[in-house]
């Protein structure tokens, strides 16, 4: 088994905002793997995305999607290379967050300060405007003392992702942030990210809606434990392609491919106590 590598370049913190140039954030992947004892769930994974791509993750429900942000991320086991320019911002999925998390939604925010500051000091005056900022960003501005749990599904979607904007990464890491949410919602986190790649930051996103990547994401990568497909949504959403991914027959609507079981990839609600 080939070691993991793991080459960051960070930015020192405090060196500028939100809305400050950083580096031109590169992901080179190479060959990474992670098993949970005998099941693989990534085999030989390999990609590269450079600053300013919004790149979709694609694929079935067990295709390792959610496992290879965990991988980027460093927080599972794995084999491989993963060479990260930058810093790392994260937005978990909303059904793994309890709603009864007792702070609100500006204190949720300003925990994406804590990993910049360190755990010995308080975040001070400049970063509870930043936090307000970026609240201002995500269109609630006016819920800031709203207890996080009081929240719809998809403003509390928005929080995450003002606090995933607050650890100012390079490279920001999306678990299926649109799933389940108000369309005003989804317009508003698509906003945020299309103006973070416009800063030259790069976004990988995981997701179940084959048509809003198709739209939104200017690269898809396709998973189903390996990479079958990596590209734009004219190279890697045809129906030969889907069906080897997906396992399943795929129909062509007005010229479209779609599956058949599509809807049988949504996750169930959890609740679970405590913030990721």
């Amino acid at each position: 088994m080939r070691p993991t590598v793991q080459a960051t370049a960070h930015r020192t913190a405090g060196s500028g905002g939100p809305g400050a140039q950083p580096p031109h954030a590169t992901l080179e992947v190479d060959r990474l793997s992670v098993a949970y004892g005998d099941r693989v769930a990534l085999d030989e994974v390999s990609f590269g995305l450079h600053g300013g791509t919004f790149a979709g993750v694609l694929g079935p429900n067990g295709a390792g999607k959610t496992t290879l942000l965990h991988a980027l991320l460093g927080t599972v086991a794995r084999t491989g290379t993963v060479i990260l320019h930058g810093r790392t911002s994260y937005v978990p999925q909303l059904t793994v967050v309890s709603e009864a998390f007792p702070v609100d939604a500006l204190g949720v925010v300003l925990m994406g300060r804590y990993p910049l500051l360190g755990w010995r000091r308080r975040p001070g005056r400049d970063d509870r405007r930043l936090a307000g900022e970026l609240l201002d960003q995500v269109g609630l501005a006016d819920r800031a003392r709203s207890p996080f749990g009081s929240l719809s599904g998809g403003q509390r979607q928005r929080v995450l992702v003002a606090r995933a904007l607050a650890q100012e990464g390079d490279v920001l890491l999306l678990d299926e942030p649109l799933t389940g949410i108000d369309a005003p919602s989804q317009k508003s986190i698509l906003g945020v990210i299309r103006a973070q790649c416009a800063a030259g930051r790069t976004v990988v996103m995981t997701t179940h809606d084959l048509a809003q990547a198709a739209r939104e994401c200017d690269r898809l990568l396709l998973l189903n434990r390996t990479l079958i497909a990596d590209g734009t949504a004219q190279e890697v959403l045809r129906a030969e392609v889907l069906g080897r991914a997906y396992e399943a027959e795929v129909l062509l609507l007005d010229g479209r491919p779609a599956l058949i079981d599509e809807g049988a990839h949504h996750h169930p609600p959890t609740k679970p106590g405590g913030l990721p």
